[in-house]
């Protein structure tokens, strides 16, 4: 384990943990990502550090919460100022490649969120400018007949294919070589053109564009062409490899519409599964019944069980795609000849609720289908078959990289390497483990922005809402399915006290050490 491994590190977006073969999914079939889980360790107990998107990705880049690293909702930008584990390796002679979604800037076009209840004056924030380029994975950037050319290095990264949004909708070096490749591509993403189909599912349709040419195979392609350009180089390689999927809308092209059917799914926890619902699951529930519209498309929102069926079916299509994807990737890594140096990484930066209680995307409300997320290591060391229920985080992958790689993390780091669980020193990792969350705006019920602070140990999810008088404790021995909280169960209330002290012990311990003090006091 002295020479520096490469790293092959594989990114889904929004996927459950059980939403895997190898994780006893009932009807999903992911032979390719099996098979790394059946040469490595797959974590069982492994969770987002925040539930959405950006939060968590800039957790990952910078081993830090969201709290200290300052990108805490989608939205809002990882600062160009922040250090990364990527330029650690980078300064440590590897060569780093980001190929896929990155979305550690705003990507979508949309307008700034602006809270009326907070004036604009002559210095309208805490942060002054520092005059870097955030706009570099912005839709217009990729518009013109120029290609766009990112600023290198993008937090660490020297080599960058950008995929933006999601579907067949994507943007960034994705759009720009579709429009290149297909004369008529305006006829291809106009969603007014979307295939016949029959499902009522929200935010399903059904895209024209090949298998070819949808943003699943432009990554694999990349990727490929990647490995290929790293196979006889003497540096080792960190190449970080995102796709937009099984993210919404649900449109898998060609043959995954078709792969699985809405009636191979069922729907095990409806809405009345639950038997006291907080305050954000109600209003989800009322806004649904009185078919108001969605504050956003991203925005969580419930559905017939008809529906969740379709989104579950269309789901596991965008996942089968992935799979075959992966399975080329890795079959490319290995007639390169560097499989027998390269780890292979495999998670996802969040879960979808995806039918529990009816719900359907993701928000505020951190119940384990949006914080419980795959992870698969698979390390040249040692090939082996494993699984692990060592409690362990997001957060601390980027320690655990550089310690791998043997390279020292930067002052300031919030990860804990999970080594010794992968080199079966240890079958612990953490204790607890804390996720957060804060909103960009007030909804779901709540008046103000919610900021979700989450404590999850092996047994117990504690979790509190600011300003609220309510919030969640789910006993996961007794209640896997966290249906019944027990925030207000006078049986609990021991639980409940030591819960809130470990909590506040954890928020206590948040605030940033960097940069180190320049004198002694």
């Amino acid at each position: 384990m002295n020479k520096q491994p490469n790293f092959l590190f594989i990114m889904t977006d929004q996927q459950r943990a059980d939403w895997l073969g190898c994780a006893g999914h009932p009807v999903l079939k992911t032979p390719h990502i099996d098979a790394i889980a059946a040469a490595g360790m797959r974590f069982e107990n492994f969770h987002a550090t925040s539930p959405v998107c950006m939060p968590n990705r800039a957790s990952f880049m910078t081993g830090r919460y969201p709290t200290t690293h300052g990108l805490r909702s989608n939205g809002c930008v990882l600062s160009l100022r922040a250090n990364t584990f990527v330029d650690v390796l980078a300064a440590a002679g590897y060569h780093t490649a980001a190929i896929g979604k990155s979305h550690l800037q705003p990507m979508m076009g949309l307008p700034p969120y602006q809270d009326d209840e907070q004036p604009i004056g002559p210095i309208p924030d805490a942060w002054r400018e520092d005059g870097g380029d955030y706009e570099q994975e912005e839709p217009d950037r990729y518009r013109g007949e120029t290609p766009f050319e990112i600023t290198l290095p993008y937090y660490g990264y020297q080599h960058v294919d950008m995929v933006t949004d999601h579907g067949d909708r994507c943007g960034g070096h994705y759009q720009q070589w579709f429009r290149r490749t297909v004369p008529d591509w305006q006829a291809l993403q106009d969603p007014d053109n979307q295939l016949p189909h029959d499902y009522a599912c929200p935010q399903a349709y059904r895209t024209p564009i090949p298998e070819e040419l949808y943003s699943t195979a432009y990554v694999r392609d990349r990727t490929i062409y990647y490995l290929k350009s790293q196979a006889d180089a003497d540096a080792p390689f960190f190449a970080f490899v995102s796709f937009p999927d099984p993210h919404h809308p649900f449109n898998p092209p060609g043959k995954y519409w078709d792969l699985y059917r809405p009636e191979d799914f069922s729907v095990p926890l409806p809405y009345e599964a639950h038997r006291n619902p907080t305050p954000p699951m109600r209003n989800i529930h009322d806004a649904w019944k009185s078919n108001a519209t969605l504050v956003s498309p991203q925005t969580a929102t419930m559905a017939t069980e008809r529906q969740l069926q379709e989104a579950m079916a269309l789901s596991a299509g965008m996942i089968g795609m992935i799979d075959d994807a992966v399975g080329d990737i890795v079959a490319a890594l290995r007639d390169t000849g560097r499989y027998d140096d390269t780890v292979i990484c495999f998670t996802s930066d969040h879960g979808d609720y995806l039918g529990d209680f009816g719900l359907l995307l993701k928000g505020a409300m951190p119940f384990r289908s949006i914080t419980h997320v795959p992870m698969i290591w698979s390390d040249p060391a040692d090939r082996t078959a494993k699984t692990t229920d060592a409690l362990s985080s997001t957060i601390d992958l980027p320690a655990t990289i550089l310690a791998r790689a043997g390279v020292a993390p930067y002052f300031g780091m919030q990860a804990e390497s999970f080594m010794p669980v992968l080199n079966g020193e240890t079958a612990r990792h953490r204790d607890e483990i804390f996720i957060e969350y804060n909103d960009s705006g007030a909804r779901l019920g709540f008046q103000t922005a919610a900021r979700v602070k989450a404590l999850v140990t092996e047994r117990y999810r504690f979790t509190l809402y600011m300003g609220e008088d309510w919030g969640e404790l789910y006993d996961l021995a007794e209640d896997p399915n966290e249906s019944h909280n027990r925030w207000n169960d006078p049986g609990y209330a021991n639980v409940k006290a030591d819960l809130s002290l470990r909590l506040n012990h954890m928020l206590a311990g948040l605030m940033d050490e960097s940069p180190r003090p320049q004198r002694r006091a």
